[in-house]
């Protein structure tokens, strides 16, 4: 069983970055991310879920018809969160557990508090 190492910049990012409901789904995300898929709780797995929550927080957002210039920045902002969403879950597929260890529910907990 390993030790939960993260930086504390990732949970300033978390608490600065996410309003509460984000947080929630974040931590949702999380523990469908540790406990179905397999996935160690690390730096890459908190990036995962991050994107999937900023990826939620686009889907909210619907400009006016008129507003070219925010719809630009929207569908290019969809597209470098879908990649990263991408990148990480690929890292996280290569690495991942056949069995949850403790350290995916120190994770959770680490954000819960």
């Amino acid at each position: 069983m390993s030790e939960l190492n993260l930086r504390k910049e990732l949970k300033e990012k978390f608490l600065r970055d996410l309003n509460p409901s984000e947080r929630l789904f974040f931590l949702k995300k999380a523990k469908e991310a540790i406990t179905s898929k397999g996935y160690r709780a690390s730096e890459d797995l908190f990036y995962y879920c991050y994107y999937l929550t900023v990826q939620e927080r686009f889907r909210a957002i619907t400009p006016d018809r008129d507003d070219g210039v925010l719809r630009f920045l929207l569908v290019e902002g969809k597209r470098d969160v879908e990649e990263a969403i991408q990148s990480y879950g690929s890292r996280l597929e290569k690495n991942k557990l056949r069995l949850t260890d403790e350290t995916g529910f120190k994770f959770i907990e680490y954000f819960s508090e």
